[in-house]
């Protein structure tokens, strides 16, 4: 059976480097089409997906789940939603599954995905023990820390640019059919933050993330995996699971439901239609409007009312040395003051060769907070929060994912980012320039 399914893949992938070399020969630009929704930020004029497209659709298969070695190899198309109850079935769930159910395997492996293990085994990315892709010349590449080490690190984080992802090889880890939950609620920040670092320390849970509902009302997520349950918590369809973390102190989910807690609001921009969060209208239209994968149709399809904005919202994930959340934490309460906001500790192995090493030095050692910032308005007449933000975070030392706007002139992105391991990733993997630089491609937008 394995031997069929990787029959099959293979099939799959000479297709698509067929027609990466026919497209070579023509010297066009190339644009991936994953098929689904696209998980960038949605903005006015968007040229991020300029190019003759690719179509790897069809990629989207389980090859292998290997229970004994915890490994499993899958195509980058599968999402997380789709992949995870193979996975349960035998007692194993990827170190990260994102938060949304659309979210793919590639697109997390493009975009360094982190949740609420992450404090523990990294992003999705620190996971992975080997990538095959296709070049922009049409060949069939395998990547791995021994084949070809600095390519290997370099694919994650690439948002795309270097080459296409084909098939992934990830390690797995043991999980339980149900979550406990227990909320730890703490009105001051010095309080909070004492404790998510203890409790990384600590690692006496199986999974730590937080929301902070203002400057006074600061909730510690903390879960473990667990055999039965006396009851499991729907947050699917009438109920909104990042306001339950407010009212209560412990709580049960699949852990299906608990890996995509966040889903049915993409976290809570429902807010930005307020009848999404009254239960007559949810249990009237959720099934037509609730999802991360419909609320993202939704306003593709409301893209030209969306473009009367003065500027998009701000929908970003920020990353700042634990050394310093404090600093942006004042900072944010201060200038932004906008809540919820999602935190997510996150241990990196090692500092990436993606990141410049002058940069990187600040960022060594140490455990990042991921601050996931969605639906921040910015329509006022004499600020830009989104530039805001940015010039926080690279003043803090901080990173922030390029998914949304980015201002960053050329000579301060390639001081954040290493040119020199990204040229060597380009003349390998991408010698005739089919791909969009990673500069080119997110600032294009305005």
């Amino acid at each position: 059976m394995i031997e069929q399914h990787t029959a099959a893949h293979n099939e799959r992938v000479a297709a698509v480097a067929a027609a990466v070399r026919a497209n070579a020969r023509s010297g066009q630009p190339l644009q991936i089409q994953k098929g689904g929704v696209s998980h960038f930020v949605p903005l006015p004029n968007d040229a991020r997906a300029a190019g003759r497209p690719v179509d790897i659709s069809s990629l989207k298969h389980i090859v292998e789940i290997d229970p004994e070695r915890r490994i499993c190899t899958a195509e980058p198309g599968i999402s997380f939603a789709e992949l995870i109850p193979h996975t349960l079935a035998h007692g194993l769930i990827p170190t990260v599954v994102p938060e949304l159910k659309g979210i793919s395997l590639g697109g997390a492996v493009a975009g360094c995905s982190v949740e609420a293990m992450s404090y523990r085994y990294g992003g999705f990315h620190d996971s992975c023990l080997e990538y095959e892709v296709v070049t922009g010349g049409g060949e069939v590449v395998v990547l791995s820390p021994d084949k070809e080490p600095l390519m290997f690190e370099m694919i994650h984080g690439s948002y795309g640019t270097l080459a296409i992802l084909t098939k992934i090889t990830f390690k797995l880890v043991p999980a339980k059919p149900f979550v406990h939950m227990t909320y730890r609620c703490l009105e001051s920040f010095s309080d909070f933050n004492h404790e998510l670092i203890s409790r990384c320390a600590a690692a006496d849970y199986d999974l730590i993330d937080a929301i902070i509902h203002d400057a006074q009302h600061f909730v510690l997520c903390l879960g473990n995996f667990v055999d039965t349950a006396p009851y499991s918590s729907d947050y699917s369809r009438t109920n909104i699971f990042y306001k339950s973390t407010l009212t209560r102190q412990q709580d049960y989910l699949t852990a299906f439901d608990y890996c995509f807690r966040y889903d049915a609001e993409c976290h809570w921009l429902t807010r930005t239609f307020p009848p999404l969060e009254w239960k007559p209208v949810r249990w009237a239209l959720g099934g037509m409007f609730l999802g991360s994968t419909k609320l993202i149709q939704w306003s593709n399809r409301l893209e030209k009312v969306l473009a009367l904005k003065r500027r998009p919202d701000v929908v970003c994930d920020v990353f700042i040395t634990d050394e310093r959340f404090a600093e942006f934490f004042e900072w944010y309460d201060k200038v932004f003051n906008f809540y919820p906001l999602w935190v997510v500790p996150y241990r990196p192995p090692k500092v990436y060769p993606w990141i410049n090493s002058s940069y990187g030095r600040a960022l060594a050692g140490g455990m990042f907070i991921d601050c996931a910032i969605y639906g921040k308005p910015n329509s006022e007449t004499n600020v830009d929060y989104s530039m805001l933000l940015e010039e926080q975070v690279h003043k803090l030392n901080g990173l922030k994912t390029l998914i949304s706007r980015n201002h960053y002139s050329l000579e301060r992105f390639w001081q954040i980012y290493n040119q020199e391991n990204y040229r060597a990733a380009k003349e390998r993997l991408d010698p005739l320039n089919v791909f969009p630089g990673l500069y080119e491609k997110f600032h294009g937008q305005q």
